[in-house]
């Protein structure tokens, strides 16, 4: 009897109490707030012309891959200025030169295609890659349409990660292989010819 009272499921019933003073939340609703926010957003296209002209959403230039070619490249980084320790002690000197993958891993690919050649992208980039729009090529938009058009996060390819990468050509794919990278190019007929398809 007194094991089959123990073993039966109790109903365990948990009180509240307030211990001490209590005040009412001060703070506004945090989604009131955004909200309230939004709605007084000012008109963009108004106060800075179309999206078209915005320099901010200017990608870099690439041409057009003719052949397809794989390469590689080592993105090796020189340092700009010293760095030290919180002491003040050098740690790195100005001038320093190392590769970043022999510490960190790009956990997706790159995928850089000029705005005719989108569809290819999303046909050929996995759900965590990047993909990135060049310029020079006809049918150039901005990111934002595109992302609200395949309902997925398009980049622009900024300057910096054109020279950075050694990009010369679209389309093409980059990713880690140890520590390099492998610039897949892809001739860019054959992108053109799949989606016309």
């Amino acid at each position: 009897m007194l094991l089959a009272a123990l073993m039966a499921p109790t109903a365990v019933r948990a009180d509240t109490s307030t211990i001490g003073r209590t005040w009412p939340i001060a703070e506004p609703d945090a989604l009131t707030e955004i909200e309230g926010r939004s709605a007084h957003m000012p008109d963009m296209k108004a106060a800075f012309g179309p999206r078209s002209g915005w320099s901010a959403i200017k990608p870099a230039s690439l041409g057009k891959a003719r052949i397809d070619r794989e390469r590689s490249v080592v993105p090796f980084y020189t340092l700009d200025s010293d760095i030290q320790l919180p002491d003040g002690r050098l740690l790195y000197a100005k001038g320093t030169t190392f590769n970043p993958l022999a510490y960190v891993s790009l956990p997706q690919r790159l995928v850089i295609v000029h705005p005719t050649e989108l569809d290819w992208a999303m046909r050929n980039a996995g759900p965590s890659d990047f993909i990135l729009i060049a310029a020079g090529a006809p049918g150039d938009t901005d990111p934002i349409t595109a992302s609200e058009r395949l309902k997925r996060p398009i980049f622009l390819l900024e300057e910096r990660i054109k020279t950075r990468l050694s990009l010369t050509v679209a389309p093409v794919i980059v990713a880690q292989s140890g520590q390099h990278l492998v610039l897949t190019e892809v001739d860019a007929s054959k992108t053109t010819r799949r989606a016309s398809r």
